[in-house]
């Protein structure tokens, strides 16, 4: 009789679960601190952690930069309209300083 039990339960706990992707960060205190053409590769690792994807952007002008990517997202299952998910992307210039920034999913 037990072992009827707990496929069921199992099932209701995770349809009322947290889910929580990417590792939380404080864009706060990144704004804080950062300055585009000072700022540099090291700085934001020690200050934010290794980032969550790397890349590159290209702009219309030809321009590359390598691309960091943080994000953060949390909910509860099955309703994640509630959601709250976070993005932070930085592009550093060949030299390894912050060129550019962008953020979204957190007001300021």
């Amino acid at each position: 009789m037990m072992p009827k039990l707990v496929l069921p339960m199992l099932l209701m706990i995770s349809a009322c679960a947290s889910v929580q992707i990417g590792r939380d960060f404080d864009l706060a205190a990144f704004e804080s601190r950062v300055q585009r053409g000072v700022t540099t590769q090291a700085d934001v690792r020690a200050w934010l952690g290794a980032p969550t994807a790397v890349g590159v952007a290209v702009e219309s002008s030809g321009n590359r930069y390598e691309e960091w990517a943080y994000y953060h997202g949390a909910g509860n299952l099955p309703d994640m309209g509630n959601a709250r998910v976070k993005l932070l992307q930085i592009k550093f210039d060949q030299q390894g300083l912050v060129h550019a920034y962008n953020w979204s999913g957190e007001p300021k």
